[in-house]
């Protein structure tokens, strides 16, 4: 155990509180010798936060090395904060407001780089780049940190046999910033949505002329994501003006939900680069857009032959695939909370919107909650689900499905008959179709509160409704104005965020 004061962390963390085995140790040397051979000069550690984006530091190069086996001291604050970069718990009280007593005084919390996600980023000069995993002073991980939750949902999966493969599909908008410097006045706390004009044309689904117009930020996209392993499997013209969709190639376990991270932060951050704005807020208050959704595929990899347990000679789905389909309806609507954690994505669920707004299920339907896509013989069948919006918290949104998936296929559920029609004719339970009213499902909950943990699920409550509260008093003030369906408030405080 090294004793040696790097400055970063504590002297030997990892090593002390058992966090590596043979093969993560293999790779932080890697990467060590990648760092000095590259001759990098920064290297990024980036923390996931409860809303699902990266919150970082730049280290030296030898600070990024001591941190693999020290950790990195960060400021546990970042739990305290909505997505307003509000403190919404009371400052200093005991258990840090949120009843976890490590969190008592603001103190910090220790990161734990990922030698398994290092990068290095083609746009930034001699820059490389972690993922990190959170934990408390005494060794303990952190209860709030989606990514070490969806580590131990996908062990709980691998318990019961199976690995999850995820097809990752994203919906985003990319706009003009409009010349200008931003005034001190205007930067206040949350400040006004940048003024931006339109990047693209809309309304011609699927054009190349579209693409074409875009070429050359979209190049710079491929480019930029290739190289961090991340070269999209398709890039799409949508339906509004500036508006794309990316798929990817399937990505097992963890991997998928750090590539969607990786993913949303490598555009944002090519994009500003370039004078543009990408953003990942579902439902733009900007005139003539229109919502944007995020689409998980998924399957499950039967150990130890990897096929695909949803594969079936007879149909569409095996029966360990209905279950698991069964699970996804059991708890969705409890779940929509961590597909949908902002108030905008709510505006999204209106019939004949190709958006879902009960649930349901069917096969080739993209009206329905959970859409199947196989049939007999078919060794790619999968299910899909349709409830998330491209702000969602990738760990959370992977683990709260994997998590309802496996309850269904431990219980042998069965679903009730796929919808051969119309699903938004069908009589079947309605999704929330609020934020608050997903919390309070979430909150009168057991199953998520057993699966997670209850410090996690309250934590989540007492944030959502905090948020809630202040989008509340918002309207009170400044209504909604007619003819608009998205408040001035969610332009503050999801438009340039997310």
């Amino acid at each position: 155990m090294s004793t040696d004061i790097s400055g970063v962390g504590q002297p030997g963390f990892v090593a002390r509180h058992d966090l590596a085995d043979p093969t993560r140790q293999a790779a932080a040397q890697e990467v060590a010798a990648r760092i000095r051979e590259l001759d990098l000069r920064t290297v990024r550690l980036a923390v996931v936060d409860q809303h699902g984006v990266p919150r970082g530091k730049m280290l030296s190069p030898q600070a990024a090395i001591a941190a693999m086996s020290d950790g990195l001291d960060f400021s546990g604050a970042i739990y305290s904060l909505d997505t307003g970069n509000q403190v919404f718990v009371p400052a200093f009280a005991a258990g840090g407001g949120f009843g976890i007593e490590e969190f008592t005084g603001f103190p910090d919390v220790v990161v734990v780089p990922d030698p398994a996600t290092f990068r290095v980023l083609p746009w930034a000069d001699h820059t490389g780049w972690m993922l990190c995993d959170v934990y408390f002073g005494n060794g303990q991980p952190v209860p709030l940190d989606g990514r070490g939750l969806l580590r131990r949902t996908l062990a709980s999966l691998g318990e019961a046999g199976y690995d999850f493969l995820a097809g990752i599909e994203i919906e985003f908008y990319i706009v003009n910033r409009s010349p200008g410097e931003l005034a001190p006045e205007n930067a206040g706390f949350t400040p006004d949505p940048p003024p931006v004009s339109v990047f693209e044309r809309g309304y011609q689904f699927l054009s190349e002329v579209r693409l074409d117009g875009m070429s050359d930020t979209l190049e710079a996209l491929r480019d930029a994501l290739d190289a961090i392993g991340l070269l999209p499997r398709s890039m799409e013209d949508e339906w509004g003006p500036g508006q794309l969709e990316f798929s990817f190639s399937p990505i097992s376990g963890l991997a998928a939900a750090d590539a969607a991270v990786l993913f949303r932060s490598a555009v944002k951050q090519v994009c500003q680069r370039r004078g543009l704005l990408a953003t990942f807020m579902c439902r733009p208050a900007l005139p003539n857009f229109f919502s944007s959704g995020w689409h998980l595929h998924q399957s499950l990899l039967s150990r130890p032959d990897g096929s695909n347990a949803f594969a079936s000679e007879s149909g569409p789905l095996s029966d360990l695939g209905r279950h698991y389909v069964a699970g996804l309806l059991e708890h969705a609507v409890p779940m929509t909370v961590f597909g949908v954690p902002t108030v905008n994505g709510y505006k999204r669920f209106r019939p004949y919107s190709f958006a879902p707004d009960r649930v349901c299920w069917a096969v080739e339907n993209r009206g329905a909650l959970v859409r199947v896509q196989g049939a007999a013989g078919d060794t790619s069948s999968h299910v899909e689900m349709r409830v998330g919006e491209p702000a969602a918290n990738p760990y959370l949104y992977l683990a709260s499905n994997i998590a309802a998936g496996l309850d269904g296929i431990r219980r042998a559920l069965e679903p009730p008959p796929p919808v051969s029609a119309d699903p938004y004719a069908v009589e079947a339970p309605a999704l929330p179709m609020s934020l608050a009213a997903a919390v309070d499902a979430l909150d009168a909950d057991g199953f998520y509160r057993k699966a997670f943990g209850d410090s996690l699920i309250a934590y989540l409550v007492m944030m959502k409704r905090f948020e809630i509260e202040r989008y509340e008093d918002a309207l009170a003030s400044r209504p909604i104005p007619d003819g608009q369906d998205v408040s001035d408030w969610e332009m503050r405080e999801y438009f340039e965020f997310f």
